[in-house]
C-alpha cells in the first residue's frame, strides 16, 4: 500500500515539522514544499505522524485527511485526573449479567485499535464474544473439557489445578476461569512479528484504562488464555484465531457488579535510580 501522500498547498507554510518528524525520514523539502520521492514511498511507516504534526491541517496521507481526526489542544484530560484513573483501576470479579451496549463496545474495541505496536506493524487481532449467551455456552464448553481431560488424567501437570476450578463450578457455580463476565477480549498477533505479546498487552491496557471511563469493569484473565491456548481444542478456530497467530492476553469485561471508592496506595519500593556512566 502506498502512502497517497499529498499536500495542501494553499494551507502549508513550508514549515518542514513534517520532514523532519518522518520516523523513515523519506519526506523532503526539496522543492520548498513536503513531498516523498517515487522510489522512497515504499519506506513509509503508515504512523501518520506527518498528519498529526502539521499545524495547519494540509497534509494527508493512507487516505486520510485533517478533516477526520480531531483535535488535541486542551482535550487531554489534566494530570491529576490521569493519575486518578491510572491509581483507582480494579480488577473486577462481579459482574451484572447483561450484555454491553453494541455501540459502547465498538468504541472501546476502536480505541483499543488505536493502541502502539513494535515497528508500527498494527496485527494485533481482537477476537471479542460480544453475547452474554454465546459467553455462557463457551463457559460451560471450557468446564466441560476441562472436566474430561481430568478424568482422563490428561491434564498438563500445570494446569491440574484446573480440576479445582470445575468443582467449584459445578457444586458452587463460582466462575474462577471467566469470573462471570458476560464478554472475553482475546487479543493475539502473528508470531514472527518483533513483539506480539507486548504489542498485545498494551492493546489491552488501552482496553482497560479506556474502559474504567465509561463505567465498563475489566479483569486481565491469564487463566482463559491458558485455557484456550493449551486446552480447548479447536477453540481457536472458532474465535478466528490464525494458526501463525500467538495469543498474547486475555481480558473478561462487563457491566460491573461492584463499585470501588478510593485509589490503594501501593508501595514503590522497587523503583531504582541508576547511577551515571562515566
Amino acid at each position: 500500500m502506498m502512502p497517497e501522500f499529498s499536500v495542501d498547498k494553499e494551507k502549508c507554510t513550508q514549515c518542514g515539522l513534517c520532514a523532519k518528524d518522518c520516523v523513515a525520514h523519506i519526506i523532503d523539502m526539496d522543492s520548498g514544499w513536503p513531498r516523498i520521492p517515487k522510489e522512497k514511498e515504499i519506506g513509509c511507516r503508515k504512523c501518520q505522524h506527518c498528519l498529526a504534526i502539521c499545524p495547519s491541517g494540509a497534509v494527508s496521507i493512507l487516505g486520510k485527511s485533517p478533516s477526520q481526526s480531531t483535535l488535541i489542544q486542551g482535550a487531554f484530560p489534566d494530570p491529576d485526573q490521569m493519575e486518578i484513573l491510572i491509581k483507582g483501576r480494579r480488577s473486577v470479579r462481579h459482574y451484572v449479567d447483561e450484555n454491553l451496549d453494541p455501540e459502547l463496545m465498538q468504541r472501546l474495541l476502536d480505541v483499543a485499535c488505536q493502541a502502539p505496536t513494535g515497528g508500527n506493524v498494527r496485527q494485533v487481532q481482537l477476537s471479542v464474544i460480544d453475547d452474554k449467551h454465546m459467553m455462557d455456552k463457551f463457559r460451560q464448553h471450557t468446564y466441560d473439557v476441562v472436566e474430561k481431560l481430568a478424568n482422563d488424567g490428561k491434564l498438563p501437570d500445570k494446569r491440574k489445578v484446573f480440576a479445582n476450578f470445575v468443582f467449584l463450578w459445578q457444586k458452587k457455580h463460582i466462575d474462577v476461569l471467566f469470573r462471570g463476565a458476560p464478554h472475553l477480549l482475546v487479543a493475539s498477533a502473528p508470531r514472527n512479528i518483533s513483539s506480539p505479546v507486548a504489542d498485545c498487552v498494551i492493546a489491552l491496557s488501552y482496553f482497560e484504562l479506556f474502559a474504567q471511563t465509561l463505567g465498563v469493569g475489566t479483569v486481565w484473565d491469564g487463566l482463559a488464555r491458558c485455557a484456550i491456548d493449551e486446552l480447548l481444542s479447536g477453540v481457536r478456530k472458532k474465535l478466528g484465531i490464525p494458526e501463525d497467530h500467538l495469543i498474547g492476553a486475555a481480558m473478561a469485561f462487563g457491566k460491573p457488579a461492584v463499585h470501588y471508592h478510593c485509589t490503594v496506595e501501593n508501595d514503590n519500593s522497587n523503583i531504582v535510580r541508576c547511577p551515571v556512566f562515566l
